[in-house]
């Protein structure tokens, strides 16, 4: 087995997180999966920001772990989960790194959801 690279980030790869002020409610199937005031946003590189949520803050009974995994050097391996109550399209919705690296240590035990695999993210001031 080899090892997977880490990678630190920096100029060329930044990643920071910061508290997010707003309410964060995620919808799919109808039904609210998410709702807090205590979100945290990861701005990476030239992606699109993405809001971390506590698992406290979220219906974990409507989500179901899968099988899927995937890794990335900067943050870790990540664990993904589906909402049934979504349908097809909610299929690995939601993803998480339980144990990510140090550089991001502070998404752990958070939640993130695919914008087009939910009804909705708001984020309301």
């Amino acid at each position: 087995m080899t090892d997977k690279p880490v990678k630190i980030p920096g100029p060329d790869h930044p990643i920071t997180i910061t508290p997010n002020p707003a309410r964060i409610v995620v919808t799919a199937g109808g039904r609210t999966v998410a709702d807090t005031r205590r979100a945290l946003t990861l701005h990476e590189a030239a992606y699109p920001p993405v809001h971390y949520v506590p698992r406290q803050d979220a219906d974990m009974t409507l989500l179901e772990r899968t099988a899927h995994t995937t890794y990335c050097p900067y943050k870790g391996d990540c664990t993904y989960y589906s909402i049934p109550a979504g349908g097809e399209r909610a299929t690995d919705a939601v993803w998480s790194y339980e144990s990510p690296h140090p550089a991001v240590a502070q998404i752990a035990g958070y939640l993130a959801f695919y914008p087009d695999r939910v009804d909705a993210i708001r984020e309301m001031r």
